[in-house]
């Protein structure tokens, strides 16, 4: 099957001129702690999503494939929920509620998926809505192919932009130099759809013979953070690299995010993927990491539950067990705190509806920072 590389003419600063910044430029400091953590929900053992209802409840997703309503204190479990492909990375991934949900109701659901005639899964979005206990009027928007058995690398976040375009990842699915810079192949994209799964026909490759319609980035390797900025509505999202080179990018139209052609990381064995880590044509991150600390979650801190940190940016690290805490101007990295430390591996953080900061933690639930 014929590849496609893209050079995008829009690129015309040289991006050899001005490296993104990585860790290794910013000491990592510990934030003296003006808040105590709170555990909120328990007994959870890998919750990956986790959004609020109107009336402050919470829905989470379990990886194993359980969507939970916890309200009041209890937890119930919610039927109807399609069959995920447990294995590895994937199961029952990201949950939104669409901007709009308390006129349409619509829960967006991304779950690695067994539909197809292969073997395996693949990462699907899906939109549906809640009627009591159950599930109903479930809609697929998308489906990722092929199918594989390989259990790495699914993605998944949701999130809507300022004029209602849902965007969601998903991962190369460990064929790196397969999917990623081809756009006739999903894998290793972000993808931008209608809120009813149409696809919009000013997306990069709508016209593009072949291509994957949806598609609205190229050459990500797993995206497992994705936030709206609060100011200037620009979705950000955080990728893991490879070992090393975990990076933060800004969504943009038709932007070649590099994989496996540049990379700050090497191979698991420590050998290397390849001695560039710029090239014309693609897009570079804002900031990396090295070592990796495996980004999970992200969001940005609004309102005033925190004032020093309003505007930050907040990612968790599953290797590390903590929350780091950015400081930005405008799309400059200047200062890095960890926050939560020691708390576990860190699934998700996101900033709830009563502009408090929860995270989820693998193995353990969901809990909140409480300022003092």
């Amino acid at each position: 099957m014929k590849k496609y590389i893209f050079i995008l003419s829009v690129f015309i600063v040289c991006t050899s001129c001005a490296q993104p910044k990585k860790k290794d430029d910013i000491a990592l400091k510990t934030k003296p702690q003006s808040y105590k953590i709170e555990e909120v929900v328990k007994g959870l053992t890998i919750p990956w999503g986790m959004t609020w209802l109107p009336d402050g409840s919470m829905l989470i997703t379990e990886k194993e494939g359980t969507l939970i309503h916890f309200k009041n204190g209890e937890k119930t479990e919610i039927a109807n929920v399609p069959e995920v492909y447990n294995s590895g990375q994937g199961g029952l991934m990201d949950i939104e509620l669409h901007p709009n949900y308390a006129e349409n109701g619509w829960i967006y659901i991304t779950y690695s998926s067994k539909e197809g005639n292969e073997n395996g899964g693949n990462t699907a979005l899906i939109r549906c809505e809640l009627e009591g206990t159950s599930l109903t009027n479930i809609e697929t928007l998308y489906k990722a192919v092929p199918n594989t058995t390989a259990g790495q690398h699914f993605g998944s976040r949701i999130e809507f932009d300022n004029d209602g375009f849902v965007y969601f990842s998903i991962g190369e699915r460990g064929e790196r130099d397969v999917n990623p810079q081809d756009i006739t192949r999903d894998g290793g994209k972000i993808y931008r759809l209608n809120d009813d799964g149409s696809i919009p026909t000013d997306n990069p490759f709508y016209d593009e013979p072949n291509a994957k319609k949806a598609i609205f980035t190229y050459g990500n390797r797993n995206p497992q953070g994705m936030a709206k900025h609060p100011e200037t509505g620009e979705i950000w999202m955080h990728e893991h690299g490879p070992k090393g080179g975990d990076e933060i990018n800004i969504v943009k139209k038709g932007a070649n995010y590099g994989w496996p052609i540049v990379t700050y990381g090497v191979n698991y064995s420590g050998t290397e993927i390849t001695d560039e880590t710029t090239k014309p044509g693609i897009e570079p991150p804002i900031y990396y990491w090295v070592p990796s600390i495996a980004p999970c979650g992200m969001a940005f801190i609004t309102g005033d539950k925190y004032p020093q940190w309003k505007g930050k940016l907040l990612v968790g690290s599953l290797k590390f067990a903590y929350v780091e805490l950015l400081t930005l101007e405008g799309t400059d990295v200047t200062n890095r705190e960890k926050i939560a430390q020691d708390i576990g591996r860190v699934r998700n953080v996101k900033v709830g509806p009563d502009g408090l900061i929860y995270i989820a933690v693998e193995g353990q639930g969901i809990f909140r920072l409480i300022p003092e």
